[in-house]
């Protein structure tokens, strides 16, 4: 998997713009392998694989691939448990409200995210299809809107210091609904994504989250 280059915005955080994935194969998730994050990545079980046979071509990676990091000074079992706290997203993403649909938030449960810009209404509904404690979790975007792979990525970097990395790879939306809600989804995710980490770190770290 290639990931962009960060760049440091001075408060131990980066972003990355949106770049155009090479190929599939080349930025595609791969099972059982370590990857530009450093973190554990071990096939998905029974439940993930029937989840990603049902979302079909939703599991491939698209070409609008977005990319966010952020340092937490926090142990990475804490700050796993305060990303696995879906519906507490609605505290940190701007302008959004998380919720869970079904499941406990584990391997097989669906969310839905609504963000509200203005006028712009967009909704993200995900499947979480993978639970790697305390390292990775990996989702789908299955919406008409959305689709495509995610996943957020948890590395000890030691003295309680973790270095998250939160990567999608969305299909580009074809369609009126598409053309209309990917001008406003794309330039705030570039940008937004990074401001959101850098909200969910400083939660973390003052006991907030989970």
């Amino acid at each position: 998997m290639s990931t962009p280059q960060p760049r440091s915005t001075g408060d131990g955080a980066t972003d990355t713009t949106p770049r155009q994935a090479s190929t599939a194969g080349d930025d595609e998730p791969r099972a059982g392998t370590n990857d530009a994050a450093g973190a554990r990545s071990e096939p998905p079980g029974d439940a993930a694989r029937a989840a990603q046979a049902a979302l079909g071509d939703a599991v491939q990676p698209g070409a609008g691939e977005v990319t966010a990091t952020v340092i937490v000074n926090a142990p990475a079992a804490q700050v796993f448990e305060a990303l696995l706290a879906w519906e507490r997203q609605s505290d940190w993403i701007p302008f959004t409200r998380v919720r869970l649909v079904d499941g406990d938030g584990g391997e097989g449960s669906s969310i839905e995210a609504v963000t509200q810009v203005g006028p712009a209404v967009l909704r993200d509904e995900m499947r979480v299809i993978k639970v790697d404690r305390p390292y990775e979790i990996r989702v789908v975007h299955y919406g008409r809107v959305l689709r495509g792979p995610g996943v957020m990525r948890c590395t000890p970097m030691g003295g309680d210091r973790t270095q998250v990395v939160w990567h999608e790879w969305f299909h580009l939306p074809g369609g009126t609904a598409g053309k209309v809600a990917w001008p406003v989804l794309w330039p705030g995710s570039k940008v937004s994504l990074t401001q959101a980490l850098r909200r969910f770190a400083r939660m973390v770290e003052a006991g907030e989250l989970p």
